[in-house]
């Protein structure tokens, strides 16, 4: 199944997600890259990062230039920011990577939290054919109003269970990263 990367542009296969780490290798092999082309992998302004940098939310680039585990760090942040405000998201990956302008605490690398993070997304995705498949199922006997009236019932049917398990998951989400804060204080 295609499907762009979490925290990208870049289109790809499901069936790939567990190469990502040999792919974001490979993009590294002629050394760091410059913001330019951190930026056509995230598709995020330069202001948004160099912002970030700013704020501690990753270690300043070295000589103008990003590390692999600096550009998976703004994907995993990238990939967060549709459902989380950037002071969760900074609590998330401080929870398991202490200060987050600095790599010597972490608990795990931001290539490795990316890559498997990556897996478990693909694998997530791949479950989506189930929900289209109940869905025509509940409908097989609902008799078509008119031309097309169906396979809108579908789509809308479609789009208001996405959006639910959205906020069911967001919720839980919401419940766990409240939890990972009080922990640190």
């Amino acid at each position: 199944m295609q499907w762009i990367l979490p925290g990208t542009v870049l289109q790809s296969d499901t069936s790939q997600a567990d190469k990502t780490s040999e792919t974001f290798a490979a993009m590294f092999l002629a050394g760091d890259l410059q913001l330019g082309q951190v930026c056509a992998v995230t598709g995020l302004e330069p202001y948004i990062i160099q912002n970030w940098v700013r704020r501690g939310y990753l270690s300043p680039p070295v000589n103008k230039k990003y590390s692999l585990n600096q550009l998976c760090r703004i994907l995993n942040i990238n990939l967060l920011r549709g459902c989380f405000p950037l002071e969760t998201i900074c609590t998330l990956l401080s929870y398991v990577n202490g200060r987050l302008d600095e790599e010597s605490d972490d608990l795990i690398d931001d290539n490795a939290l990316y890559g498997i993070f990556v897996k478990l997304a693909a694998s997530v995705k791949n479950q989506r054919f189930d929900l289209e498949t109940a869905i025509a199922q509940s409908l097989e006997n609902l008799p078509e109003r008119m031309p097309g009236a169906n396979e809108r019932i579908q789509k809308a049917l479609k789009a208001m269970l996405l959006a639910w398990v959205s906020g069911e998951l967001r919720a839980q989400a919401a419940a766990l990263t409240d939890e990972m804060e009080r922990m640190e204080h």
